[in-house]
């Protein structure tokens, strides 16, 4: 049995950040949240995020984009080709497709902008701690946008109807790849979001997809 006096173990994280008052700030204000996160180093450039990453085996790596030394493209492959179980969440300015999608398939879990909610960072973090990813449709959308740019002149220009899948589900999974989200697709469609999220659920495990994005490129791809 569970000792209930025992305090769960905490989410680990290392901040990766150039500027000192953001830096010191997210470490200020993640600390306040639950006690459920450990802020187990701050790293003022890419380098220094790969040290701490070995000395401290963060759970998490909250990731900026642009600093100098390494940028955070790279002290994100760097980490994970040593600690493949690290999760990197994405925290920038940036919200341009050719970074996002650079972040991404360098395997950040997550991409969230510096003017998120601390609450919602947070929320992020424990989400990517438990092994998922946290991607936006916003941001799914904006990845799906760069990788059909960079995509082969001949492909196909949307989303092909697969025969393991209901007409209801080839519906929704065509909206999906235009980064729609459940609420969005459920106003469409005239369906209750809820329903959605069931939808999408049934079509992940059906076309072998982790997450949204995922899906979406294996489907256009």
């Amino acid at each position: 049995m569970t000792d209930p006096h025992l305090k769960p173990e905490r989410i680990r994280v290392l901040i990766a950040e150039d500027q000192t008052l953001i830096r010191e700030g997210l470490a200020t204000l993640l600390a306040q949240q639950n006690d459920d996160f450990e802020i187990v180093g701050a790293a003022a450039d890419g380098e220094q995020a790969i040290e701490f990453a070995r000395r401290y085996r963060p759970d998490v790596v909250l990731m900026d984009l642009q600093m100098p030394r390494a940028d955070g493209v790279t002290a994100t492959q760097r980490i994970l080709r040593e600690f493949p179980g690290t999760g990197i969440v994405v925290l920038t300015t940036f919200e341009t497709n050719d970074l996002i999608f650079e972040a991404v398939s360098a395997g950040a879990k997550a991409y969230l902008l510096k003017d998120s909610r601390i609450d919602e960072i947070a929320a992020t973090i424990r989400t990517v701690a438990n092994g998922q990813s946290a991607l936006s449709p916003g941001v799914a959308a904006k990845i799906l946008e760069e990788f059909k740019r960079l995509r082969p002149r001949h492909a196909p220009a949307s989303a092909p109807a697969r025969g393991d899948l209901t007409a209801r589900e080839n519906e929704i999974l065509k909206l999906i790849v235009e980064g729609k989200s459940n609420g969005e697709i459920g106003a469409q469609l005239h369906l209750a979001e809820g329903t959605i999220k069931n939808y999408v659920s049934t079509i992940l495990e059906k076309c072998g997809a982790k997450n949204r994005t995922e899906l979406a490129i294996k489907t256009i791809g």
